[in-house]
């Protein structure tokens, strides 16, 4: 398997360097230069399979001949070792629970592959330079990426996120490691942070004085594994649903990685329904889906945080994936977006109706559930010329633990939630970052200076 830059002008590469490069030298996101195809009899087989065997059989062509297969199935092993539940909040809109990870979030899988593949090769590296990973990070990938990445030989992490824009919980997460985890706390936005990260890739000084790659699902060894969720959603549906009922998908969207993930897994075979966007008030996806008129405009701060890109990086694989054919496009996505007043209204509305806790990225899916739900019920027409509706059923990706944003969802429940024993040990700790301004230039002389460059 190789891969070819998006940029349509640096040479292909293998797995083992776009992970470690990140993005091509000519800017563009790495994409493989063939989408594994899973024949009707691997997608029977895989309906049975355990998460760690299921993981390993639908990274494996994707990593071919970089990784060798037992230590790819110890990847694999260490990286879905926790739950992924679905759960019932109505009889039509189930949630995928995928905050059962260490840093309570769905970055968990992406940063623990991505974590173990480039720990194992810098054990297979003759380079004595480590590597160091840098990350922009709105939400949750700063503290999975800390958390994966804690403790790795050879593997030095910087990140990257905005000041008074992530939760109290995701700061103390990425602040808090130590070892070989730095945090900066820039004064800008997440798209402030994640230009910075663009440009350190692009420039010479910081390439010569680092071997740097990036831990953002521009990252295709962050990005691929965000598949393997699908595949466990898709195995516990057909078990619950049948083969004849599709499973939609509604995904929280912001940087466009985590659904384009999804549409991957579709188009390898994986029989899954529709896919919707859910977007805050960063809608360009959503207006581009209406118009076809892709219009960036600049981050707006929501209680979906997370969701605060202005430019999605990811949508571009989505386009490839769909050959650039917009009709085809809109045949396969949808996208609704929702302000502020509408999502707390809706963490109100479903826990005091049905008792289920969404956090602010899963209430904005839970609204576009609802309505992707109304726009497309349909009735079957029997032989007896009588009707019935036929429910239209969809999943919602619950991204991130509630408590990640107590001070939304505990006005918005009027109770206290109880934080998960696994992140307890750090309400007593003290945050660990360096202050910086959102200019690539004063981040690249502090780069310089660490290294006396």
């Amino acid at each position: 398997m190789h891969y070819y830059s998006l940029g349509k002008i640096s040479p292909n590469v293998d797995f083992k360097t776009a992970a470690i490069t990140g993005q091509a030298p000519d800017k563009g996101l790495y994409f493989p230069s063939e989408i594994p195809k899973f024949t009707k009899e691997q997608i029977e087989r895989f309906k049975t399979l355990d998460r760690a065997t299921l993981a390993f059989e639908v990274m494996k062509p994707y990593v071919a001949g970089t990784i060798d297969d037992a230590s790819l199935q110890t990847i694999c092993a260490e990286t879905v070792n926790f739950d992924f539940p679905l759960v019932a909040i109505t009889e039509q809109i189930i949630s995928l629970e995928l905050f059962h990870g260490p840093t309570l979030a769905f970055k968990d899988v992406g940063a623990r592959f991505m974590s173990r593949c480039l720990g194992y090769f810098a054990k297979q590296s003759t380079i004595t330079k480590d590597t160091t990973v840098l990350v922009a990070t709105s939400g949750d990938t700063g503290g999975a990426v800390a958390n994966g990445f804690l403790g790795v030989e050879g593997v030095n992490v910087i990140i990257l996120y905005p000041k008074g824009k992530v939760s109290p919980i995701q700061e103390l997460q990425l602040t808090t490691c130590g070892q070989n985890i730095t945090a900066l706390e820039v004064e800008g936005s997440f798209d402030d942070c994640q230009s910075i990260v663009k440009d350190a890739f692009m420039d010479a000084d910081l390439n010569a004085a680092y071997n740097l790659t990036s831990a953002n699902s521009i990252n295709v060894a962050r990005w691929l594994p965000q598949q393997l969720y699908y595949f466990f959603a898709w195995q516990q549906w057909v078990k619950e649903y049948g083969d004849n009922t599709p499973m939609h998908i509604v995904v929280p969207s912001g940087n466009f990685g985590n659904i384009c993930a999804g549409m991957m897994a579709k188009a390898s075979g994986l029989p899954l329904g529709h896919f919707v966007a859910a977007c805050n008030a960063n809608n360009v996806v959503t207006r581009y889906l209406a118009t076809e008129k892709y219009e960036v405009k600049k981050a707006v701060s929501t209680i979906s945080n997370a969701m605060d890109v202005g430019n999605p990086s990811n949508f571009v694989r989505i386009m490839e994936i769909m050959h650039q054919d917009f009709p085809a496009l809109v045949k396969a996505l949808s996208s609704y977006s929702y302000d502020d007043i509408n999502t707390q209204a809706t963490i109100t509305r479903v826990y005091n109706d049905y008792g289920y806790t969404l956090d602010p990225h899963g209430a904005v899916a839970f609204l576009a559930a609802e309505e992707f739900i109304h726009d497309h019920e349909y009735q079957i027409t029997h032989f007896n010329h009588t009707t019935e509706a036929s429910p239209v059923r969809a999943i919602i990706l619950e991204t991130a633990h509630p408590v990640k944003f107590p001070e939304v969802v505990e006005e918005a429940i009027g109770q206290t939630i109880e934080v998960p024993a696994s992140v307890q040990f750090l309400l007593d700790k003290e945050k660990v970052a360096i202050p910086m301004g959102a200019s690539f230039g004063v981040f690249k002389s502090w780069m310089l200076n660490k290294v006396g460059a």
